[in-house]
């Protein structure tokens, strides 16, 4: 049997007289618990074109909610081809459109931005008070 102080802070401080191997063993199953708990956020991909038809919006926004909700982040890229480069304005309004029909569960990380042939924006959830 040892004896182990559990609180130091407390006063006076809290000890234990029990079996050190125990005391470790049980420390270690409390840690694995906590990780069990913990939620992975991952970073979800959701591609769009500039010339997008409604209904194939409506179900890529659907999807997109549906990652927030689960707590995940959405990363939306549009992606152009051939002359849709020099229309870069036409994906930066799909992204403002998405934007906008998320704000209520979700927030744009940074600012929206374009590098060669894409532009992207961040998309995390807001934090829900329960």
């Amino acid at each position: 049997m040892d004896l182990i102080e559990i609180s130091p802070q407390a006063k006076p401080p809290v000890c234990k007289i029990i079996d050190y191997s125990k005391f470790r063993y049980d420390l270690s199953k409390k840690e694995k618990e906590s990780r069990k708990k913990q939620k992975n956020v991952q970073v979800k991909e959701v591609r769009l074109r500039t010339r997008i038809a409604e209904n194939d919006f409506n179900v890529k926004l659907n999807k997109i909610r549906e990652f927030l909700e689960d707590g995940n982040k959405v990363q939306i890229t549009v992606m152009f081809s051939g002359r849709e480069m020099q229309h870069k304005d036409l994906g930066l309004a799909v992204l403002e459109k998405v934007k906008e029909q998320v704000a209520d569960i979700a927030s744009v990380e940074g600012k929206l931005s374009s590098m060669g042939t894409r532009s992207f924006a961040t998309l995390s959830p807001k934090k829900t008070k329960k």
